[in-house]
């Protein structure tokens, strides 16, 4: 019997360590890590039909559209067919993004296994971010009120996610708070693999 593939959307705000998190999972898992940032820079850099579209829309200005990213989604997800499952990293950002996920892989019987969101109050992250400012010097890192504007629009964007996971029994908020390891084993806990 085939063995069923392990499909997280990791969620969190700005500073709750999802890249941290994502790292220990791939490895842990042998999944592949989706992210819609590396995915538009690879194609782009490749200068594929994608990839040319999507910095044609980022050159005016604007934000890349959904079809543009599921595609590069539904690209790399046949390129890794035998993967033992994926990590989605900044996507779905929509219900309309989670809905054309959940269709890709029902498709496929490989349905999303679990949507775990890195939970950590919005003081902790403001501390965290501006710590990682001083270090990385990042910019969007160093100025407290443009961290607490990306922090509420996180909320606000994601907030519907929390719910369309919740009604198929997929979403779990996970305690963002504490050592590495110990966020690791909630995560991992939670996975229950």
């Amino acid at each position: 019997m085939k063995k069923k593939k392990l499909n997280i959307v990791l969620f969190g705000p700005p500073g709750a360590g999802k890249g941290t998190q994502s790292q220990f999972l791939i490895e842990r898992y042998g999944l592949v890590h989706l992210s819609t940032g590396d995915l538009l820079r690879a194609e782009i850099k490749a200068e594929s039909p994608l990839g040319l579209q999507a910095q044609e829309i980022i050159g005016r200005g604007d934000l890349v559209n959904d079809d543009i990213v599921i595609a590069m989604i539904r690209n790399k997800i046949e390129a890794h067919h035998a993967a033992a499952g994926f990590i989605f990293d900044g996507f779905p950002r929509t219900k309309a993004q989670a809905e054309a996920l959940d269709g890709m892989l029902n498709s496929k019987s490989e349905p999303i296994t679990a949507m775990l969101a890195l939970e950590v109050p919005e003081e902790e992250l403001v501390k965290r971010l501006l710590n990682r400012g001083k270090t990385s010097q990042r910019a969007d890192d160093q100025d407290e009120a443009v961290i607490r504007k990306r922090i509420g629009e996180y909320e606000q964007k994601t907030a519907p996610l929390k719910e369309y996971y919740s009604a198929q029994g997929k979403y779990t908020g996970i305690d963002g708070v504490g050592t590495i390891a110990e966020i690791t084993g909630r995560l991992v806990q939670a996975i229950g693999e």
